[in-house]
């Protein structure tokens, strides 16, 4: 086993509820390159290095894997499951099927209910497990109020029957909270997005922040390992840059930690993954020791390019001009092309 870091120790961020939760997670989507074992077997030994929040999601194909690995550790004592912090996502396929869904996860994940449940997008346009990025399903449509609120409102009854504790929403903007964040009986507790030092989203991020939303922040190294299909001659490599390097330098480190540093100090959990264990352990360990200062998170704030990396090709509906319509990029929900 590894180095092992005391939970005690990690950040915690207190969330609108009142509750602190941990301050960083393991990310659990293997991009279409690491097989399901491969993750499941880097959950049991983070679980056993002091991580105590994953991220996982029906569509990753792997929650029955790590299921094993969390009765595993519940079973030999490692861990009590009031100790874990497990989110899921419900897909966009099972979006009149939430309840199904959130039983099956919490099913393959043998853990009694969720902490967090986030609808995954915020419309049910589905693609395949796997699929290139010139895919569409010509079924999708764009998003609907009636249609989200239907989703939001069979979570609240999830939180109502005590399957799970908490609601995230993810893959949103500001256009399409506004809509839906005056309907809802039960406030979200977090908002996944992409964030990382090229994709910042700082309006969004302090819409988050003002609505008292916890930013949870998925590619927070920039994501080297995405799917091809998310792969675009245009992307910046956030860790590659001269900035980066050069405060890593100064810090004796790699590059990928001062990505979660500057996340962890804006105020956001930021979920990595690795299955290698030397990097899931020093991931873990940078949130406790040696912060970036003041003058390195300014010259950070620099480096926004909105280099967005999950562009959501593949969720474009017939009629759609290309991806940016998926993101409200004008300040109003697109619709329809006009």
């Amino acid at each position: 086993m590894g180095e092992f870091i005391d939970p005690a120790i990690v950040p915690k961020m207190k969330v609108n509820t009142g509750e602190e939760i941990p301050g960083i997670g393991m990310g659990t989507f293997g991009s279409d390159r690491v097989s399901p074992e491969e993750v499941s077997n880097a959950v049991a030994g983070a679980i056993r290095c002091g991580y105590r929040m994953f991220d996982c999601a029906a569509c990753y194909g792997n929650e029955d894997q790590i299921g094993k690995v969390f009765k595993d550790a519940f079973d030999e004592g490692v861990v009590e499951r009031k100790e874990l912090y497990i989110m899921t996502k419900v897909w966009n396929d099972m979006h009149r099927k939430v309840e199904e869904s959130c039983r099956k996860s919490i099913a393959d994940l043998q853990c009694d209910y969720i902490d967090m449940f986030f609808i995954h997008w915020p419309f049910p346009n589905y693609h395949a497990p796997g699929c290139d990025v010139d895919s569409r399903n010509p079924d999708s449509k764009p998003f609907s109020v009636e249609e989200f609120m239907d989703t939001y409102r069979q979570c609240e009854s999830l939180v109502e029957k005590g399957l799970i504790r908490h609601i995230g929403i993810s893959n949103m903007t500001i256009p399409k909270l506004e809509a839906v964040l005056p309907l809802m009986k039960i406030k979200p507790v977090a908002c996944e997005i992409e964030l990382h030092p090229c994709m910042q989203q700082k309006e969004l991020f302090d819409y988050l922040v003002a609505h008292d939303i916890q930013v949870v922040g998925y590619m927070p190294l920039g994501s080297p390992q995405r799917p091809e299909r998310d792969i675009m001659p245009e992307d910046v490599a956030d860790m590659e840059l001269p900035e980066m390097k050069e405060i890593a330098a100064a810090h004796n480190c790699h590059p990928a930690l001062i990505c979660l540093k500057w996340s962890h100090q804006l105020g956001a959990i930021p979920i990595p993954f690795s299955v290698r264990e030397k990097n899931y352990v020093s991931n873990l360990k940078s949130m406790t020791e040696d912060p970036l200062t003041d003058e390195e998170m300014a010259k950070i704030a620099t480096l926004e390019r909105n280099n967005r990396l999950v562009k959501g090709h593949v969720f474009l509906w017939p009629g759609a001009k290309d991806w940016h319509d998926l993101w409200d990029e004008d300040g109003k929900i697109v619709t329809v092309e006009e």
